[in-house]
């Protein structure tokens, strides 16, 4: 078991100027095994990078990347800043890279070789379901990723995340059965839903979703994430508890 901490964790931190590098400092003082650090959270790329893949390694930690972006435009076309997200992905020391599927009921192309030119063998990619119907469906998500399969691409794998599915309405349990076997990473979070609003608690136990259970249908030996804003280092180490607990690590 691979726990690490999606840098969402210190949102209140990176708005007050807190640089991701810096966080890797306290991922590591936490007790976890590798930080996920999200795009839209650097400011400088040149200098960020380097320096989170350079305290990384300094503690021994695993380094994923959560790119909010999609693979294929709205008409089908891949994306042609996935080189470039491949390109930084590698000055970090990526094991994982997310990104969203987007359009590939409009893609008309050759899969295996429009994947050909990303270092694939080197970061391994998962697309994850995110909070639209475009992406966010357990069909959508299978039929992309049956068709990667089918075409030889069977790196290609999936991020369970358990709270986005309260945004579209998904049955997270048969997700979590059907997507099984293509599940490379867990993103933990909870939802509560308070007469139809939703929001993301800083509590793993308070929500919707009965997340033990859920777990246990997935694979257990995959890397798992907590993502959801948390106070301080004392809420976080509390559910890194709670999770460890859990899972007997």
């Amino acid at each position: 078991m691979t726990l690490i901490l999606n840098t969402w964790i210190f949102e209140a931190d990176v708005k007050n100027g807190a640089k991701q590098a810096d966080l890797v400092d306290r991922v590591a003082k936490l007790g976890a095994d590798g930080i996920e650090v999200r795009r839209e959270y650097f400011t400088d790329l040149a200098s960020e990078l380097p320096e989170v893949a350079k305290r990384a390694k300094a503690h021994n930690l695993v380094v994923d990347y959560s790119v909010p972006d999609v693979l294929f435009e709205d008409d089908g076309s891949l994306n042609p800043k996935l080189g470039d997200y491949f390109k930084e992905g590698q000055i970090l020391g990526l094991k994982k890279i997310k990104f969203n599927i987007g359009h590939f009921d409009k893609f008309t192309g050759d899969l295996k070789a429009a994947f050909s030119q990303f270092p694939l063998d080197e970061i391994q990619m998962n697309v994850e379901n995110d909070q639209t119907q475009v992406s966010g469906t357990v069909t959508a998500i299978k039929t992309f990723l049956d068709a990667a399969h089918a075409a030889g691409l069977t790196s290609l794998g999936y991020v369970y995340d358990l709270g986005n599915w309260a945004f579209t309405h998904g049955d997270a349990e048969e997700a979590a059965k059907v997507l099984a076997p293509y599940t490379h990473y867990i993103h933990l979070k909870n939802t509560t839903d308070e007469d139809g609003k939703l929001g993301t608690p800083d509590d793993l136990d308070t929500g919707i979703f009965d997340w033990r259970h859920l777990i246990s249908i997935l694979p257990s030996d995959q890397y798992y994430a907590l993502e959801y804003p948390m106070a301080d280092d004392a809420q976080i180490s509390s559910q890194i508890k709670l999770f460890k607990d859990e899972v007997g690590a």
